[in-house]
């Protein structure tokens, strides 16, 4: 009997669709196909083409938007104006990718520096790196499908694409979009497994670059168990710390905490989860930011009104409540929240000064929920920032230059914000954690180059 998967509204519970899963026996199909088409270099797709292919995709992308939007509120839960956000972030991603195509380029080596290396000119090419297998996270579905496929499209690369099992439509969407827009078959394969499954495809010797979006027990797990020579890229999670000092502007840092911290109902890489706030200005701090958090409407994702929506699932509303539950028994203090709205939503929440041992503040939350911790020793702060072994974004705010620079110096992280939030990114910039975070650097420009390996030619003459 043919296993599938329902796809279920995060919000109220009911089923969008039920969709057909492979199993082991089909994945031998899938690999076959890339692999021939990969090894088959007189029918690589040419540059022009790919640029062809990827300007097409990203009109009827735009054409598509409010039905790209719908189906990512229906599968993802999050708000309606936080998709139309990544909607048109995914249609920004396919358009650098089909530019950075012109830039997918080697360099001339010196030669004759030396008397062996006479009568020689030498230059380096980027070539595909061969098959490349995706495997995605829920929490963007159309923005991550396009980090991941749209550039190993872009780089030349035959492409098997697995969606998080909550959240695969966005990226059947995709697919269906780039065929439409000329991607010859084969080039684009989607597929919807279970882990035991998808570890046989990633772990095959035939897979050459392996791109994971996810947590990082499974990240690291297939890292280690990949064939020799298959190259990585791992994008895991973090607690993103902020330090807040005490000339901090608040007319600024407040929407911008309270919108990091909470968009997509914390269920971000890079979300807001650990403020170290200056003593003196704590009491002030906590009494703005609660006031702007209490605002927040939480309900239906597809209401245009609403600010937070649901959870991916009532087992992770469940989770979150736990470990709210457990930091007040061990000492924090609820400022606002705390409690479930239904099995599906969770209250956003402030907690003050929560243990160093609980799990909010040793875990990603991945959740909407913001810890505060006062202090008075900027430096100790910092280290408490550093303390845990992920580290992707943090932020400082503060108006001194000395100071901004010296935290962002100090601070463990891939990427240091200066009077912003920890979740800022655009897509042309680099993006990962470092650490146990992740391995390798995101963004459309950085992965297609991830996606490429160096050819060197040497050409001997006497005519050189």
């Amino acid at each position: 009997m043919e296993k599938t998967t329902k796809i279920i509204f995060p919000f109220d519970q009911s089923v969008v669709k039920e969709l057909p899963m492979i199993d082991k026996s089909d994945i031998e199909k899938v690999l076959q196909t890339a692999h021939n088409l990969f090894e088959d270099q007189a029918n690589w797709i040419p540059a022009y083409k790919r640029i062809e292919i990827l300007e097409k995709a990203a009109f009827i992308m735009n054409d598509k938007s409010e039905e790209l939007i719908h189906i990512a509120i229906s599968e993802g839960g999050k708000p309606y104006k936080d998709s139309k956000a990544e909607i048109l972030r995914a249609i920004k991603g396919v358009k650098l990718a089909a530019e950075h195509i012109s830039q997918i380029k080697g360099e001339q080596i010196p030669m004759g520096l030396t008397e062996a290396s006479l009568n020689r000119i030498a230059f380096t090419s980027k070539e595909p790196i061969g098959i490349v297998a995706a495997v995605s996270a829920f929490n963007h579905p159309l923005n991550l499908a396009v980090h991941q496929v749209v550039t190993a499209i872009a780089a030349g690369c035959p492409v098997i694409f697995k969606p998080a099992s909550a959240t695969p439509l966005s990226g059947l969407a995709l697919a269906d979009i780039l065929k439409e827009a000329g991607l010859p078959s084969g080039w684009l394969q989607v597929v919807l497994c279970d882990n035991e499954t998808s570890e046989l495809l990633v772990t095959d010797p035939r897979v050459h670059f392996l791109s994971f979006i996810g947590s990082a027990k499974v990240g690291w797990y297939l890292k280690s168990k990949l064939a020799p020579g298959t190259r990585c890229a791992l994008e895991h999670g973090g607690a993103a710390p902020v330090i807040v000092e005490s000339d901090a502007d608040f007319s600024e840092m407040i929407p911008d905490l309270v919108k990091g911290g909470f968009y997509h109902a914390g269920q971000v890489c890079v979300s807001v989860q650990k403020v170290y706030v200056n003593q003196e200005i704590c009491d002030r701090f906590i009494e703005k930011l609660s006031e702007a958090t209490k605002k927040l409407i939480v309900g239906n994702p597809f209401d245009k009104t609403t600010d937070v929506g649901s959870l991916i699932s009532p087992k992770e509303v469940n989770r979150v409540e736990e470990w709210v539950n457990e930091a007040v028994a061990e000492g924090a203090k609820i400022i606002t929240g705390g409690k479930r709205i239904s099995d599906t939503t969770f209250q956003p929440t402030i907690l003050f000064n929560p243990s160093e041992d609980s799990k909010v503040s040793t875990h990603e939350i991945f959740g909407p929920v913001v810890c505060i911790y006062p202090f008075t020793n900027r430096n100790e702060a910092i280290k408490k920032a550093n303390a845990l072994e992920v580290h992707f974004q943090a932020a400082v705010f503060t108006k001194n230059l000395d100071i901004a620079l010296e935290t962002a110096k100090k601070l463990n992280a891939t990427a240091v914000m200066i009077n912003d939030n920890t979740a800022f990114r655009v897509d042309w910039m680099p993006f990962g954690g470092r650490d146990a975070s992740g391995l390798g650097m995101g963004g459309i420009s950085y992965t297609i180059n991830e996606m490429t390996r160096e050819k060197l030619t040497v050409f001997k003459s006497k005519s050189l």
